[in-house]
């Protein structure tokens, strides 16, 4: 298969996948206690973890195209973190002394894209699928920040975060049509693509059912 009927038929199945995790991320009516406050802190986890994971692939990826790509990219999500951080204080939270991985700790997600070592699955799970999910779960969180009242929450995540998210998500596609060029790199690519999103599925499920946490963004 070429590169790009590749990533074009990863493209269709993700979207599937997708749209069946936005679906249950707006289903149903949102819990009482569940507020913007508390899904922009959840937010701060979300983007530590992708900060953590583009700088930690950086020096173990040959490619220069996808360690420069790891290396921006690393930036943005710390600008996302500083900028939550700020749109939080505006709200009255003093996020100071707040550790994101307090209590459960890193995500089993994190765990799995840490463990990748081929680039073609590195960029398939985290640039290309991840990030398309973030741009799902962002578009939800955006509906309910305008929904509670929110528009300066909403404009954060419309203005900048969803465009370099969207950004990550495109250069994601550029480079695994230029690295997925065999069948052992179309097969990583594929299975780890399938896997990030059947663990967000299964964390997303597990957060709705324990904490009636629905509508969070992603990273």
């Amino acid at each position: 298969m070429t590169p790009e009927a590749f990533v074009a038929e990863l493209d269709a199945q993700n979207q599937n996948a997708l749209t069946r995790i936005a679906a249950a991320a707006c289903s149903g009516e949102p819990s009482p206690d569940l507020t913007v406050k508390k899904l922009l802190l959840l937010a701060l986890k979300n983007e530590l973890e992708a900060t953590e994971c583009a700088a930690a692939w950086i020096a173990s990826t040959p490619e220069i195209p996808v360690k420069l790509a790891l290396a921006r990219q690393a930036g943005d999500e710390a600008k996302h973190y500083r900028l939550i951080e700020k749109r939080l204080a505006a709200l009255g939270v003093d996020t100071k002394a707040h550790d994101p991985f307090a209590g459960a700790g890193r995500s089993p997600l994190l765990a799995f894209l840490l463990g990748l070592d081929s680039t073609a699955a590195r960029v398939a799970a985290g640039q290309f699928t991840r990030e398309a999910l973030a741009l799902v779960r962002n578009a939800e969180f955006i509906r309910f920040a305008r929904a509670e009242g929110d528009e300066e929450t909403a404009k954060l995540y419309e203005e900048i975060i969803q465009p370099d998210e969207t950004h990550h998500h495109e250069l994601g596609r550029k480079l695994l049509i230029a690295i997925a060029t065999t069948a052992e790199a179309q097969s990583a690519a594929r299975d780890a693509s399938a896997r990030v999103l059947a663990t967000a599925e299964e964390l997303q499920e597990i957060a709705r059912l324990k904490s009636g946490v629905s509508r969070a963004p992603g990273c």
